[in-house]
């Protein structure tokens, strides 16, 4: 492992490449492809994965804040880019600046865009979120028309689209509820329409909607965990199998490698770390890793995950600390000193999936990619 950082990200183009045309077989060329970038790119890495996802022909671009568009913009990545989460009053005007368009529900963030758009002539395009049931951001079906028709009413704001999102598709094979929110999502529409107001885009999707539902009224696709090859959960999978002749192929993008810090021997009877919470019950080698949990390497991890050295599993020992964890490679022969250690990905015909450390941490494989600490660096192979 090149380079003087103790541990580096490696981000697989060909894989991600590999996903993006699988949503994009999916999607289809009559539906804009948003892929969603947010928490720097679900860990792996905001302005390297964008790069390759634009150049492979994805039209938008989602994040959640404005500072992630900003960083965009200045890596010279031009697309359009969708702010998905709230925009603070007062970053608004370098949203306008950079040319981002902006998810909105708050009456004072629209005067507040209308006041801006009118002393500067700049066009503001926005996106309303509609309330459809998750109850999170958006506005409430009965107020939307008359939201929609107050910005309407201030020149230099452009309703371009019209949004909302599922509160419970990925973690049951029942999809009642998210029937029931695309019917409110539709109601909202007809009533907008009814009502003499036309918004040109509409979308609602996730991964797993776009996998599961093909819904005409959608323009535009939102995809996100899976085009880093993971499955939303499964359930998810299992619903796709039942439901499709031919689910996606999705290829894990991340693989997450640290230098070992130190071989150790340690006598029978040792106890390892903090809190002496595991003992050796025979001479043993450990690989002293220099990874925490500051890292992102969950505390939870202690005494129960495995890392891969020369193509072979290694059992954390002790507890996971703030810098350090240690693993056992006493069964593993001639590991030395900056010997790589495999900590999320593949080595040999071994593998460490995302979804292995959730299940120990009792989390999701969303939080053990995003919570990979962004110092780290993103390296692209």
């Amino acid at each position: 492992m090149p380079g003087a950082s103790v541990e580096r990200v490696e981000i697989s183009r060909s894989a991600l490449v590999h996903n993006i045309r699988e949503f994009r077989r999916i999607v289809g060329r009559k539906r804009l492809f948003l892929a969603v970038v947010k928490a720097n790119a679900y860990g792996h890495g905001l302005v390297e994965t964008s790069a390759i996802a634009v150049a492979e022909g994805v039209d938008w671009l989602g994040v959640n804040s404005v500072e992630e568009g900003v960083a965009l913009r200045d890596a010279g990545i031009g697309v359009p880019v969708l702010v998905l989460g709230y925009a603070p009053l007062g970053v608004l005007e370098e949203a306008a600046d950079r040319d981002l368009r902006l998810t909105v529900y708050n009456r004072e963030t629209v005067r507040r865009l209308a006041a801006l758009a009118a002393r500067s002539g700049r066009t503001v395009r926005l996106h309303v979120k509609v309330e459809t049931g998750t109850w999170r951001q958006g506005v409430v079906p009965k107020d939307l028309a008359a939201f929609v028709r107050d910005i309407r009413k201030h020149q230099g704001l452009v309703v371009e689209g019209l949004s909302s999102h599922f509160a419970n598709i990925e973690d049951t094979t029942k999809h009642d509820y998210p029937r029931l929110q695309l019917e409110c999502y539709r109601t909202a529409c007809r009533e907008l329409e009814a009502a003499g107001v036309s918004v040109p885009m509409k979308h609602m999707s996730c991964t797993a909607s776009t996998i599961l539902f093909q819904e005409p009224e959608f323009n535009l696709a939102r995809v996100g965990i899976g085009l880093y090859g993971l499955w939303p959960s499964k359930e998810t999978y299992l619903s796709s199998v039942l439901e499709k002749a031919e689910p996606p192929s999705l290829r894990p993008v991340l693989s997450w490698k640290a230098r070992i810090a130190q071989i150790k021997k340690v006598p029978t009877g040792a106890f390892i770390g903090y809190g002496c919470t595991y003992r050796t019950t025979r001479p043993t080698v450990l690989a002293v890793i220099p990874v925490g949990y500051y890292d992102g390497y969950d505390r939870r991890l202690s005494n129960a995950a495995h890392v891969l050295v020369k193509g072979r599993r290694a059992p954390v020992r002790g507890r996971v600390a703030m810098d350090f964890f240690m693993a056992d490679v006493t069964d593993i022969p001639g590991v030395k000193l900056e010997d790589e250690a495999t900590l999320l990905g593949a080595d040999g015909r071994e593998r460490i999936a995302a979804e292995d450390l959730a299940s120990l941490a009792g989390t999701i494989g969303y939080e053990v990619l995003a919570r990979i600490n962004p110092l780290i660096p993103r390296v692209v192979v």
